[in-house]
């Protein structure tokens, strides 16, 4: 399916519903782990981790060592990040919150 395919929209926002009504953890990480394949779990989970450390402050060039990403992949999720629109932004923000 080509990513300018209106079905790409319509099949995540059934995808995000599924999700949202789940309160449990451990089912959320089965179906991602049903839906993605090994090498794009781990994928996902790299991108979350240098989210994570960009919020931490830490060096791009050192999240790119660690976790074996492109300056181009963690320069785009800097982007994200500093948009307060986001979701990044505001799921970090909320949690900064007291």
């Amino acid at each position: 399916m080509d990513v300018n395919d209106p079905r790409v929209g319509e099949n995540l926002n059934e995808i995000a519903a599924e999700l949202a009504k789940a309160d449990d953890t451990g089912f959320v990480v089965n179906f991602l782990q049903c839906l993605l394949t090994p090498a794009e779990v781990a994928d996902v989970a790299a991108r979350w981790a240098l989210v994570k450390a960009l919020t931490q402050k830490i060096p791009h060039r050192e999240i790119a060592k660690d976790f074996g990403l492109s300056l181009c992949k963690i320069t785009r999720g800097s982007r994200v990040l500093k948009d307060p629109d986001s979701a990044f932004a505001q799921i970090f923000n909320a949690k900064r919150k007291p």
